[in-house]
């Protein structure tokens, strides 16, 4: 006997999950995984805590941007959790407080890697947000203690920089102001 052909997830899958957990739907196949350990959900605070003031508030920068944590965003068939996301305020003008997920593509992803996180947040969700325009993307390793900055040319995602442990660093889209990595490890 032949395999049945394996059913897509959807959105009811995502809301079946159990609470404890992160439910996402990655090219029609529900994934799920505990949420953030504790030195992963401290580097993604601390980093939302650093752009927040000046980016989001305008407190000691440009404001300008709209700045979440864990978003649920519906990029076509796909639902993706990444730890922080910004839309620039041009393109959000009005936040949609009622929303239960995002439709709009964020300008900006971070992903904060785990041993049980970064092949799919590397590459197929990398994928999915260079297909849906995402402009740029930082992948944070709170083990090896690293910052590696993306941006997307010509639909291909292109290394525009690396930092490592304590490095004070202007990263692209946030290079108005610098941030000290140290700041994100425990």
């Amino acid at each position: 006997m032949g395999n049945a052909a394996r059913r897509r997830a959807t959105y009811e899958d995502v809301l079946a999950a159990p609470e404890h957990v992160v439910a996402e739907v990655v090219d029609g196949v529900l994934r799920t995984q505990p949420r953030p350990a504790a030195r992963h959900a401290r580097a993604a605070s601390s980093l939302g805590g650093e752009l927040a003031g000046p980016f989001d508030r305008g407190r000691g920068g440009p404001g300008g941007w709209v700045l979440l944590d864990e978003p649920e965003l519906h990029l076509g068939a796909d639902i993706l959790v990444p730890d922080l996301a910004g839309w620039r305020r041009e393109r959000m003008p009005v936040f949609p407080y009622d929303a239960a997920f995002f439709t709009l593509a964020p300008d900006w992803i971070c992903e904060v890697l785990s041993p049980s996180t970064a092949k799919l947040d590397r590459g197929a969700k990398l994928t999915i947000y260079a297909r849906e325009s995402v402009r740029h993307a930082w992948l944070v390793d709170p083990i090896d203690k690293t910052l590696e900055v993306l941006r997307i040319e010509s639909g291909r995602w292109s290394r525009v920089a690396f930092f490592e442990d304590t490095a004070v660093v202007r990263a692209e889209p946030f290079d108005a102001i610098e941030l000290e990595l140290g700041s994100l490890w425990p």
